[in-house]
């Protein structure tokens, strides 16, 4: 399989609407999952996922100091941070009204899970805003801390203890919602 960078150094050579929907197709989904951590409505992460999608098509400035997808993901959140700055919206815990959708399940197996992630998105959608996106971004969408970094704009070291405090309030608020590990075994 080829690399995303490979991929969209073709497209900018050679204008293959084919390589940008290979692109699209490949990362649609997690980074409207990372957007929805901005805005918290699946419609707005939609339009900002198509102007981030918008951006990459018309720019040329991927210059490879990073993976492909964080750079993707650092406009994205950029285009985030911009709408909310012009909206001047803020959102409390209590507002936070994101459903992450999920595929119906067809066999025992795939309900106990279903039922796991329902407790992990609940627990997660509770969590702050920067704790959320370092969980999303380390484990859902499996970066490395040095793509967290250029993501997030934070240090080594930050990206470290702000994934560190992270665990510890998405353990906690798992257990205070009653999310217990060993009714799924």
């Amino acid at each position: 399989m080829e690399t995303d960078e490979v991929i969209y150094s073709r497209y900018l050579t050679e204008h293959n609407e084919s390589d940008f929907r290979v692109l699209l197709e490949r990362h649609k989904d997690s980074l409207l999952l990372f957007l929805m951590s901005f805005v918290h409505n699946e419609d707005d992460a939609e339009e900002l996922m198509l102007d981030t999608y918008a951006e990459v098509a018309a720019s040329s400035s991927f210059r490879g100091r990073s993976s492909f997808k964080t750079w993707l993901f650092a406009i994205g959140k950029k285009k985030a941070l911009m709408q909310l700055r012009k909206h001047k919206w803020f959102f409390s815990i209590e507002d936070d009204q994101a459903e992450i959708p999920s595929s119906p399940p067809s066999v025992e197996l795939d309900i106990l899970k279903e039922e796991r992630n329902r407790h992990l998105y609940e627990a997660l959608n509770k969590l702050n805003q920067e704790y959320r996106q370092v969980l999303i971004l380390l484990y859902f969408e499996e970066m490395s801390h040095e793509e967290v970094e250029r993501v997030m704009g934070k240090s080594r070291k930050q990206v470290y203890n702000l994934a560190e405090r992270s665990r510890k309030a998405l353990k906690e608020e798992l257990e205070r919602i009653g999310y217990n590990d060993a009714q799924y075994e």
